[in-house]
C-alpha cells in the first residue's frame, strides 16, 4: 500500500476531498520525521512507537572479496508495533 492508496481510501471512506486528505496524510509523516530528528519517541496507542536507535560501530566484510570493513555506527528508526495491532495480524 502506497501513500496514494492511504489518501484514496480515507477521501473515499470519509468524503474528504483528495486535496485535503494528502496535506493532513503528509502533515502527519512530516511531524513523525520532525519529532524522530529531535530524538523524541512517538508512541501512537494501539498502533505502535516509533524511536531512533544508535547502532554501535562493528567491523563487517565484504562478501566479494572477504575484506575486513569497518561500519561506523549509525541511527535507525525502529518501530515495535502496539498490542492491538499484534492481535489484528494474528
Amino acid at each position: 500500500m502506497t501513500k496514494k492508496d492511504i489518501v484514496l481510501r480515507i477521501a473515499d471512506e470519509t468524503k474528504i476531498k483528495q486535496i485535503n486528505v494528502k496535506k493532513v496524510v503528509q502533515k502527519t509523516f512530516d511531524c513523525i520525521i520532525e519529532s524522530l530528528i529531535r530524538g523524541e519517541k512517538i508512541e501512537l496507542r494501539n498502533f505502535g512507537v516509533f524511536k531512533i536507535k544508535e547502532r554501535r560501530a562493528r567491523t563487517g566484510r565484504n562478501p566479494r572479496t572477504g575484506e575486513i570493513v569497518p561500519v561506523p555506527s549509525r541511527k535507525v528508526v525502529v518501530f515495535k508495533s502496539g498490542l492491538e495491532m499484534k492481535q489484528k495480524i494474528r
